[in-house]
């Protein structure tokens, strides 16, 4: 499963708002190669399902990632920040044996 924190879902709500998006868009995360690290994160709003697409919901939040990307996924906990080392989505992946500086992009 993939989760959310409160503050991932309060900023997500928030900018489907204001980006007039579709009722019904989710939050697409996924995996893909590069990055310092080898791996690197995608994240993005969509309203469309693919046919291998895995569906969660966590807190009224549907997330949404294709079946190769959540193998490096599971467990993952989506999180906001907006303190002073940076403002933007946080992927707290178990998985993880190193990240990098940016937190990016990972390695498994």
């Amino acid at each position: 499963m993939i989760t959310v924190t409160e503050s991932a879902k309060s900023r997500a709500m928030h900018l489907i708002a204001q980006e007039n998006r579709p009722a019904d868009s989710f939050i697409r995360v996924g995996v893909e190669g590069g990055g310092c690290s080898g791996l690197s994160y995608k994240l993005e709003f969509d309203s469309e399902l693919k046919p291998d697409d895995k569906v969660f919901e966590d807190k009224g939040i549907r997330i949404v990632c294709d079946k190769k990307s959540f193998l490096y996924l599971i467990g993952t906990e989506l999180e906001f920040s907006d303190g002073l080392n940076g403002k933007g989505f946080v992927f707290n992946n178990p998985n993880a044996s190193r990240t990098c500086g940016c937190g990016e992009s990972f390695a498994v």
